[in-house]
């Protein structure tokens, strides 16, 4: 059996793939967890896309294995609170792969208990029982609604316009994907389809439950998406794209992945 590594405030079992986050468990899927095991066998190397399909989906795939990875990833990404933008732990390296960032090490045994304090270790246990038991109890209710309003097309050009909606949506569709059962994505109300000069940010929050609404903008040149904290109305993150744009799931996966990570990084807003 391996040891557990650790990496920052994490450390992760290779052998079981539970990742922990200062003791606490994280959730992670299997894919993603194969993937973060692949990376971090490997730190400080470049893990090219061709060995991670090997290591995770073997020889004979039929899925969309561009995609596939690209998710795990992403998921990866909002475990440890990363980015793509300034990454801590996973870098991506262009048209070749990834490369796990930062020493490892092994992570220190879990403390014995002798015979003669299993009373303490008794009550103690019973305590974080409770702990944990009210935490889960929170985390029942701490579902977050995102709202993404229809994407901005500030050029006049009517193909953009298209753009703009197709990129929307599939924005929608992506946080949907990664977002798993923490994040409620909220991407066909009227309120968020209405012309920018008539959007108002306060009623998206108070009647859509937001703890969070993303604006994007598509510029000739340019596309900028924003995630915005409600009821606030602060800046919590953006994503910049300059020149020609990718595709539009591509970009929207980049947009997703960020702000997902960003929130993962982030105390969590309440829904309210």
């Amino acid at each position: 059996m391996r040891e557990r590594i650790r990496f920052g405030i994490f450390d992760f079992d290779p052998d079981s793939r539970e990742l922990r986050r200062e003791g606490t468990p994280v959730r992670l899927q299997a894919q993603p967890a194969q993937v973060l095991a692949a990376l971090v066998a490997r730190a400080g190397e470049v893990v090219t896309r061709e060995e991670l399909r090997q290591a995770v989906w073997g020889e004979d795939t039929f899925v969309d294995f561009d995609r596939g990875l690209n998710y795990c990833v992403a998921q990866i990404r909002t475990a440890l609170g990363d980015s793509a933008e300034s990454p801590r732990y996973i870098r991506t390296i262009p048209k070749r792969g990834y490369q796990f960032l930062g020493p490892v090490g092994q992570a220190a045994p879990a403390p014995v208990v002798r015979r003669r304090n299993w009373r303490s270790a008794v009550g103690v246990a019973l305590c974080l029982l409770g702990i944990a038991g009210g935490v889960l109890l929170l985390a029942r209710g701490r579902t977050v609604n995102i709202a993404v309003a229809r994407f901005d097309n500030e050029t006049g050009d009517a193909d953009l316009t298209r753009f703009a909606d197709s990129l929307t949506d599939s924005v929608v569709a992506e946080l949907t994907l990664a977002g798993g059962r923490h994040y409620r994505i909220i991407g066909n109300a009227a309120q968020l389809r209405r012309p920018r000069a008539e959007r108002n940010l306060a009623e998206i929050g108070s009647e859509l439950h937001a703890g969070y609404v993303i604006l994007g903008q598509v510029r000739r040149g340019r596309v900028l998406a924003h995630l915005i904290r409600l009821p606030e109305q602060t800046h919590v993150a953006v994503v910049r794209e300059d020149g020609p744009a990718p595709s539009e799931s591509e970009l929207a996966r980049r947009i997703a992945g960020e702000f997902l990570g960003k929130l993962g990084a982030s105390p969590v807003a309440p829904t309210r």
